[in-house]
């Protein structure tokens, strides 16, 4: 069985408060990528095997797509399996590749295996590996509040648009953004109030205004060049420009016609992972 798990990108991203246990309720739209995946190819096995080549050294126990299949061996009596995953999505870019792997192999486990899984069995499975798992069982554009696992489905269309993404030869550990992140329950001067459920009857030209993401404060200051690709972003003719989760890729969307191609887009971000694509 041979899988693609994609990555996603967020639309504003809104650090509401620090919970009890402490996570960070949030408020983002995530919008699924399809045209940039990684490669998982699993296969029946006498004894369980797990090897990772490309973008991310990442044989481990403690990798995700690991732990996922451990969780469902123990859960639900899955058998072995041999899985080689092929990494072509950026780390500690925001991209929620790993919480993909984790989802995919979830879902392919299940059918390999006839558990029956159904999406509520699923998230319940993913939640505690990884906050963005539950976005990646439903796939499609959803606003996410909670840790961002609280998913509802909301009706964005941007097939008039191209996306590009920039990676900087840097990474932010998503621990060290959150602890660097101010809530907006405790942030005293005036912050973007916009409803994100909006979001979809909202022109884009208009996003640049309106849509926030709180990690890119305290992110730009300890990674200036983040900052300076989102700057060029816009001046290559973006329409919208923001990090991605808490980076440190940046996503640009174009109208079609005007997005820069792959060559243009390496040629200006020598030193960083970038692709470009349709949104469908």
């Amino acid at each position: 069985m041979i899988l693609h798990p994609n990555c996603k990108v967020n639309l504003g991203l809104h650090v509401v408060r620090k919970r009890a246990d402490g996570y960070h309720d949030l408020e983002t739209i995530f919008l699924p990528v399809e045209f940039l995946t990684d490669e998982i190819t699993i296969e029946p096995s006498p004894v369980f095997s797990f090897s990772c080549d490309g973008l991310d050294d990442c044989e481990s126990e403690q990798n995700i797509v690991v732990k996922t299949f451990r969780r469902i061996q123990e859960q639900y009596g899955a058998g072995n399996v041999r899985i080689t995953l092929q990494k072509r999505i950026p780390t500690g870019a925001g991209l929620g590749g790993g919480s993909a792997d984790a989802a995919f192999v979830a879902k392919a486990l299940s059918e390999m295996f006839s558990l029956g899984l159904d999406s509520r069995q699923l998230v319940s499975l993913l939640s505690p590996i990884g906050a963005d798992c539950p976005f990646f069982v439903f796939n499609r554009p959803c606003l996410a509040t909670g840790i961002g696992d609280v998913l509802e489905p909301i009706g964005l269309n941007l097939s008039g648009y191209e996306l590009a993404v920039v990676k900087p030869a840097v990474s932010v550990p998503t621990a060290l953004a959150y602890s660097r992140v101010v809530p907006r329950e405790n942030v005293s001067l005036s912050v973007s109030t916009f409803d994100l459920r909006q979001l979809p009857a909202t022109p884009v030209e208009q996003w640049k205004d309106l849509l926030v993401n709180d990690f890119e404060k305290p992110v730009f200051a300890d990674k200036p060049q983040i900052a300076r690709v989102k700057q060029s972003l816009y001046a290559m003719g973006a329409a919208y420009a923001a990090m991605s989760g808490s980076g440190s890729a940046v996503l640009a969307l174009f109208e079609k016609g005007k997005a820069p191609t792959s060559q243009m887009l390496q040629a200006e971000f020598a030193d960083c992972f970038t692709t470009v694509g349709r949104l469908p």
